[in-house]
């Protein structure tokens, strides 16, 4: 697993010395480092109030060169963590039924699948393709495998972006509501001045996140064209 700047990956703490903490990153054997300041905003009164060894987290790659990993968890937005959190429990669900189905074989197919990539990434491809599984696992095995995943009561995934619209002329609330009248398949919430939220729930981790762009993309093109003041909020 290549790791580059900017990535968001999850990491496991493995121990805190003085004001630095190292973790283990999840499918590999590197190591990364992160410091008092970039551990949460603000003053931190007591470190292990946000990471105590063995405790998953999601970080942010800020610096990768070689041996040195530097990571940050105050840059990850509840979103972004969200999602890989999200993945984590879907993969393992996914080998846990691997584990059911192959038994004695399953560390074997295992490695082969994560030579293709993450599990979850690799099952997910194989309900479209069965064959890529069928290669590993036979064709028996994976008519099993593939069986209880596609019969599986998919849960919906909800994924929540705030934005802010606003505008100084005098019809700016027509305006508003038109762009955000075009919006489909998203609910649009109305917080408070100029303050709207975006949600978006899907199945699939992915397509709810490229529609939240989309949106976001879409909301933005209209406001340049009508002028108004548009920006977006991690949430």
């Amino acid at each position: 697993m290549k790791i580059e700047q900017g990535d968001i990956i999850l990491c496991t703490v493995d121990r805190i010395i003085g004001t630095n903490v190292f973790v283990k990153i999840d499918k590999t054997d590197k190591e990364g480092t992160i410091t008092l300041s970039e551990i949460a905003p603000g003053r931190i009164r007591n470190l292990r109030d946000y990471v105590v060894p063995k405790k998953k987290i999601v970080c942010k790659v800020l610096k990768s060169e070689g041996e040195q990993i530097i990571l940050s968890l105050r840059r990850v937005s509840q979103k972004e963590e969200k999602e890989v959190k999200e993945k984590y429990n879907v993969e393992n669900s996914y080998k846990n039924i691997l584990r059911t189905i192959l038994k004695e074989e399953f560390e074997e197919a295992v490695k082969k699948i994560e030579i293709e990539g993450d599990v979850y990434d690799f099952l997910e491809q194989a309900k479209k393709e069965p064959k890529i599984l069928e290669e590993i696992v036979g064709k028996e095995n994976s008519k099993k495998i593939l069986d209880i995943l596609n019969n599986q009561k998919k849960k919906k995934i909800f994924l929540k972006k705030e934005i802010n619209l606003s505008s100084e002329n005098p019809n700016g609330i027509v305006l508003i509501k038109e762009i955000l009248g075009k919006i489909k398949n998203a609910e649009i919430k109305y917080l408070c001045a100029g303050k709207y939220s975006i949600n978006v729930k899907d199945t699939d981790m992915k397509n709810a996140g490229s529609r939240i762009k989309e949106i976001i993309s879409e909301i933005e093109k209209e406001a340049k064209k009508k002028n108004l003041k548009f920006e977006t909020k991690e949430k």
